[in-house]
């Protein structure tokens, strides 16, 4: 099969289900565990917004025109704290009416250790699968990418917001009590929380209190001991013994690739 690469579609399940897209195809991963599989960069490389071919991509997968012009590729999507629609200098005004003016989700998930994060309440838990998170507990709702963004940076005082890859590829990860630290992590920002809600009204901020933390388990038969990563950029051959699936990442035996980093790429798969 031949195509361009997109980012994996999971599926909540014991384990987590994965299909691979190729443009138009869908490869069903979980059936390759333990079988030989090889993909190989044919040299072309495609816009994932406006599909036109280019020599190098931009934040995974945009062509640079895209990457300057898009509302989602600019930093606040990475930093909503710093969103700017108020101003009026949104990139695209409609697409931020549509996409960040709803419900967001302030979660803690364990992926190499205890995190804050945020997402959109319709990814939820396809945001915990591709970060590779083995518990998440949502704690807030909130009425916006911006609240959420605000609420994020008061709680990650406390707590990382990063995941490191490496350690949740290795599965270096202990088990956590999310709702215990939730606890902990409201009650210390009390008064940051509060300043949010009298900025924004009462009804900004919905405390989940009876959200149940989520287990998520991951199809890997082998966690690796070293991280090799594969580049399509230096090496168009990727290939070796599926041994898992973890996030957005492949796990071989012969090293590790982020199929996601590659999105746009045409790949040729065998199997």
């Amino acid at each position: 099969m031949q195509g361009q690469l997109r980012k994996m579609r999971a599926r909540l399940d014991n384990p987590v289900q994965y299909d691979l897209p190729l443009t138009d195809q869908l490869v069903a991963l979980n059936p390759l565990m333990g079988k030989p599989i090889k993909l190989t960069h044919t040299g072309n490389v495609f816009c994932v917004h406006c599909n036109r071919q280019i020599k190098k991509s931009f934040n995974q997968g945009y062509c640079y025109p895209c990457f300057i012009s898009l509302a989602q590729c600019d930093m606040c999507i990475v930093k909503p704290e710093t969103c700017h629609y108020h101003a009026g200098t949104c990139r695209e005004p409609a697409w931020g009416e549509t996409f960040c003016f709803q419900a967001h989700v302030v979660y803690l998930a364990n992926s190499s250790g205890i995190k804050v994060g945020i997402t959109r309440a319709t990814q939820i838990p396809t945001r915990w699968i591709d970060q590779g998170s083995v518990q998440a507990l949502p704690i807030f709702k909130v009425q916006s990418r911006y609240i959420s963004g605000l609420v994020e940076v008061a709680i990650a005082k406390h707590v990382s917001d990063k995941t490191s890859w490496q350690q949740m590829l290795k599965n270096q990860v202990e088990p956590i009590a999310l709702a215990a630290k939730r606890d902990e992590l409201v009650a210390v920002c009390e008064s940051e929380l509060a300043e949010i809600r009298h900025r924004f009204g009462p009804e900004a901020i919905e405390f989940l209190l009876d959200e149940q933390a989520v287990d998520i388990y991951f199809p890997v038969e082998n966690y690796p001991v070293k991280i090799k990563s594969f580049n399509f950029d230096t090496n168009p051959e990727v290939s070796g013994i599926l041994r898992g699936i973890k996030g957005q990442y492949l796990l071989l035996d012969t090293g590790v690739i982020n199929i996601r980093k590659f999105a746009g790429y045409e790949v040729e798969f065998l199997m």
